[in-house]
């Protein structure tokens, strides 16, 4: 409960600019603890100290500003910048590819997504502006996320608060989990389209395959064991 106290102090001291600053240094990428700081906050809000809907709002126009800093920084500096600096906040060469790929892979909704994954959180700006994503297309995608993600946080800070550390340690989780659903729905298309491919060329084979004419066909043979063993009349 220690920082708790702690950021109470400073609520009471500067109030919803905490929040702000708090929030938008996280997303901006400064080691600020932003969303514990929302929880925080949420809880201040149960205590009669803060407005809730006014937290959420504060919260979410922090995560914007933030998000939106990173994005343009990624889009100037780029690839190069990251892999000179990228060591000092735990980014190497693989890591980033890695990022690449996923955005790549699975597209504009990640940024939305990455609100609740507290290490995506912080480089997903940062990765699709050196995408070149369509800025106007981060900003749709960013600005859902950050409201989902405030007003989430925020609630779950005002109803429980008591427990708001243990609630920061599985909103990482759920996040996660969440990320997983996404990658296994985009792989569903591609195994049914690698399915109907398969089907597509076992068919095509099957039709290509020429009975000899000197034998008697499958069915011909069927036929005949059936009339042997009585199970189907002669034909005269």
């Amino acid at each position: 409960m220690d920082f708790l106290q702690t950021i109470s102090t400073y609520f009471v001291r500067y109030g919803y600019l905490v929040v702000f600053v708090g929030v938008l240094g996280e997303n901006a990428g400064l080691p600020v603890p932003g969303e514990t700081t929302l929880l925080a906050a949420g809880f201040f809000a149960s205590q009669g100290h803060f407005v809730l809907p006014v937290v959420m709002g504060v919260a979410a126009l922090g995560a914007i500003v933030g998000d939106n800093a990173g994005y343009w920084l990624g889009r100037r500096l780029g690839r190069p910048f990251l892999e000179r600096y990228g060591r000092y906040v735990w980014l190497s060469p693989a890591r980033l590819t890695t990022m690449e790929t996923f955005f790549a892979r699975h597209g504009a909704k990640t940024i939305a997504i990455a609100q609740f994954i507290s290490g995506l959180r912080v480089l997903a700006a940062f990765s699709a502006g050196m995408s070149h994503m369509p800025w106007r297309t981060f900003l749709f995608y960013n600005a859902t996320g950050a409201v989902l993600w405030a007003v989430t946080i925020a609630f779950l800070g005002y109803v429980f608060g008591q427990s708001w550390v243990a609630l920061e340690r599985w909103i990482g989780r759920v996040g996660l989990l969440i990320l997983r659903a996404i990658q296994f729905s985009n792989s569903i298309p591609m195994r049914a389209s690698a399915c109907a491919g398969w089907a597509a060329n076992r068919r095509q084979a099957a039709a290509m395959v020429v009975w000899p004419a000197h034998l008697k066909s499958p069915m011909a043979v069927l036929r005949s064991a059936a009339i042997t063993c009585g199970m189907l009349p002669q034909r005269p």
